[in-house]
Parts: structure tokens; C-alpha cells; sequence
């Protein structure tokens, strides 16, 4: 049997992080069609307006840059010979303009050109609903650092309780976080530039066409597209793909933080919050599994290394190089989808995130009284001497673990600390610092 062709290559069945997702359809192949031929259809517009072509030439080439009336499978076909699609696309359009206007089609630019424009393209088209989906998570964990401002919880370091903290200061944390990446992503995305160099980066061609100046070509053809008109041309100058991978992966590491201790606080054991809508499993009926914390760190881990493929390209050799701009088409593809999708499911994960007080007060209590040792010796010291007061509670700490009983029990024990208010020194809800004012202060950042 003759299997069937897909409508398109890449599916996502084997990348739940984006699956679906807005950024799936806006760094698709269709998309990149879509902005190849938007790229095209600009030049010609530019050349245009600055008359060094003919008005209907713009509007011809305008008209027919249709994703509709290119076939991807046949470009893609043909994409081998020349090493990329621009040259198959730019054949085909060229054809479907016509004798009199065909001409005009990709003047003056090299395929390079087209390609950096189109990539620069498609990354601010992705990088919208990027942000908008930043913005629904950081308003989310806004709401819940604000709602448990003064919910006590153990901090934990090295795995172990350390002393209590707040869950409205480690979701003020998260948010921080989220803010730090939509700053980053909003600048990155505000300046991606056009590339327009011609063959060699010495836009000869257009001096040929008529160009006076170097610089009116560039910045009529980024007024064309709403991209930024670069101060020369970058063909081997890879600032904007790198600021693009730093952006990308950072964003990936940032909610991959926030997902990563979300996967930790909802364990069994640990029960402290858990996700809204839990995916089940294919053996055991019970669970809830923490389905889109999973696919966030998931994310996180791929995003470095393809991050690193895009750094490596910047040693492009001579004007144009051979490899080093071929080798970053699809990892940053796939970190924009990576990014693209981390981010919606990161809104949803705040949105739908359920806190459990009961159990983050529950946990407080496992160490019998032990989390805030470091409060009851800063009390102690004066009334006993700093030795006698570090004496004491190592022996207490150690009865505690051996004999199963709470540290308060045991210091109520003592002679010398009768007069003492031990609830209120072993209360950790009463120890957790300046928690709330970071709180309050974290959630100024607009």
C-alpha cells in the first residue's frame, strides 16, 4: 500500500512541548513560505518607492506572492541543488509573474538575503503570542504571591528543610523570573533587522539600479516588512541570532525554574500545591501526573544545547559562510517552538495551579520543631551564652530525631528556659523574615 502524505512534515507528535500550539503555526514551513514571500514581495516594494523599479512591477509580484500557489513539497525537493528554498521560490516566482515584471522578482539581493529576512520574520511572528503568554503568567503568579503573601512553607536547600518561607515570596520569585524573560524577549524582538546585502554585503547592485545612498535601500525595505533597518549588512555579523538563542533559552530557564519546583511541591510526599488539570496514565488509574511541569522542564533541558548550535555560528567565515548559515535554520526553529510553546503552557499552569496550605503547615511540623533551630539560637544565646545555647540544642536536636518527640516538648524540659515563651520562639509561621515585605516589593515590578 502506498502510504499517504502528510499536508505537512512536522506534526508534533513527538513534541508535546509545542504541539498545537500559535507558535507550531507561526514557524511551520507554511510560515516560513509565508515570509519568504513576504520578503520577496517587500524588495521589489522598496525598489519601488525609492524608483528604481517600476510601480506595477511591486504590485505584480505583491499579487502573486501567495503561499496558495507554491507547492512546499516541490520546493523542498529542489532545495538540495542550491542548498536552499530561496532559489526553487525565487524560480517559481519569477515564473508566475510574468515576461514583464518577472525580471524585478529578488533583484539585486542575494539568497542569504531573503533567507535572514524571512527567519527574522517568522521569530517576531512567534515571539507575539510569546509575550502574550509571559504576560497571562506573570499576571497569574502575581495573584498568587499576593493571596499567600504570609503562607508559611518550608525553604528547602540542598534538598533538605532549611527555615520556613512563604509561598507568596517563591511565587513573587517566579514571576521575577518570567519578568526578567519578557523584558529580554521584548527587546530582542524590537530590534530584528532586515538583511540586505547583495552578494557580497557591498549592495553593488543597487548602486548599479540607481541608489545614491547605501542606507535608503535598507531602511525602505525594513519600513516594508516593520522590521529595524541594520547599520550594515550581517551576513556574517550573527548579532541578531545570537541575541535571539540568548533570549530563547533564558526564557526556556526561566519556566523551566517555575515548573521544576512545582514538579517537586506536588509530589505524593510533598503535597504542597499541585497542577489544575493533571494527565493520567496509561497503567495506573490513580494519577494525576504534572503533565505540563513536565513538558516546561523538558523544554528547559533542549533549549542550551540548541542555544549553543546558534553561538557556534558566529564563527562565519569571509563575507557569506558555507555551513555556519545553514546549520542555524533549524535549531533556532526549534527553539522558537520550544519557547513558543513553554510559554502557553506555563500561563496555564499558573492559571490553574491549586496551593495547599494545610500541607505546607503539615511539613513545617516534619522535623519536630528543628526548621527554626536557627531562630531558638539566636534567642537562646543571650539568656545561656553563645556555647551553652549551641550545646543545648544539638542534645535537644538529636533527642528529637532519636526519641520522636518535638523540639518545644523537650526545651519545656529545661530548667533554664522556663520563663521563655517557646510557643511563640517554635511557631515557624513566626519566622519567616522579611518573606512578606520582599513579597510586596517584588510585586512593585511592573
Amino acid at each position: 500500500m502506498t502510504p499517504v502524505s502528510p499536508p505537512y512534515a512536522d506534526t508534533g507528535l513527538l513534541g508535546p512541548e509545542w504541539a498545537l500550539s500559535e507558535a507550531a503555526s507561526e514557524t511551520g514551513d507554511h510560515a516560513y513560505l509565508r515570509a519568504l514571500l513576504d520578503a520577496e514581495a517587500a524588495l521589489t516594494r522598496a525598489q519601488a518607492a525609492l524608483g528604481l523599479a517600476p510601480a506595477g512591477a511591486a504590485a505584480a509580484v505583491t499579487r502573486v506572492a501567495d503561499p496558495a500557489r507554491f507547492g512546499i513539497r516541490s520546493l523542498a525537493a529542489r532545495t538540495p541543488a542550491g542548498g536552499n528554498p530561496v532559489i526553487p521560490l525565487v524560480a517559481d516566482l519569477t515564473a508566475a509573474v510574468g515576461e514583464e515584471y518577472g525580471p524585478y522578482v529578488h533583484r539585486g539581493a542575494t539568497s542569504q538575503d531573503i533567507m535572514d529576512t524571512a527567519t527574522m520574520l517568522v521569530a517576531v511572528r512567534a515571539l507575539g503570542p510569546v509575550l502574550d503568554d509571559l504576560g497571562r503568567t506573570e499576571r497569574a503568579l502575581a495573584g498568587l504571591a499576593a493571596a499567600h503573601r504570609d503562607t508559611a512553607m518550608p525553604g528547602r536547600t540542598l534538598t533538605q528543610h532549611a527555615v520556613p518561607t512563604t509561598f507568596g515570596l517563591k511565587a513573587a520569585g517566579w514571576r521575577s523570573l518570567v519578568l526578567d524573560a519578557r523584558d529580554r524577549v521584548a527587546r530582542v524582538r524590537d530590534t530584528l533587522p532586515v538583511q540586505l546585502g547583495g552578494a557580497a554585503g557591498t549592495l553593488a547592485a543597487f548602486q548599479e539600479f540607481g541608489a545614491a545612498d547605501p542606507a535608503r535601500p535598507t531602511r525602505a525595505y525594513a519600513r516594508e516588512l516593520g522590521l529595524a533597518a541594520p547599520a550594515l549588512p550581517w551576513h556574517t555579523l550573527r548579532t541578531p541570532v545570537a541575541d535571539l538563542a540568548g533570549c530563547l533559552a533564558f526564557t526556556a530557564g526561566a519556566l523551566g525554574k517555575f515548573a521544576v519546583d512545582v514538579l517537586t511541591l506536588s509530589r505524593t510526599e510533598t503535597g504542597e500545591v499541585s497542577e489544575g488539570s493533571g494527565g493520567g496514565s496509561s497503567a495506573m488509574p490513580h494519577k494525576a501526573n504534572p503533565v505540563r511541569s513536565t513538558l516546561l522542564v523538558a523544554a528547559a533541558r533542549r533549549a542550551p544545547q540548541l542555544a549553543a548550535t546558534l553561538y557556534g555560528c558566529l564563527v562565519a567565515e569571509d563575507e557569506r559562510p558555507a555551513g555556519a548559515w545553514h546549520a542555524e535554520w533549524e535549531p533556532l526553529r526549534d527553539l522558537l517552538r520550544l519557547v513558543g510553546g513553554a510559554a502557553s503552557h506555563a500561563a496555564g499552569l499558573a492559571e490553574g495551579l491549586r496551593v495547599h496550605p494545610a500541607a505546607m503547615r503539615r511539613n513545617l511540623g516534619l522535623t519536630r520543631g528543628l526548621i527554626v533551630s536557627e531562630r531558638l539560637s539566636a534567642a537562646l544565646t543571650p539568656l545561656l551564652g553563645r556555647a551553652r545555647a549551641k550545646e543545648l540544642l544539638t542534645e535537644l536536636a538529636r533527642r528529637a530525631h532519636e526519641e520522636e518527640r518535638p523540639l518545644r516538648d523537650l526545651l519545656g524540659e529545661q530548667p533554664e528556659l522556663k520563663d521563655v515563651d517557646l510557643d511563640d520562639l517554635g511557631d515557624p509561621a513566626r519566622y519567616t523574615g522579611f518573606a512578606g515585605a520582599l513579597t510586596d516589593r517584588a510585586l512593585e515590578r511592573p
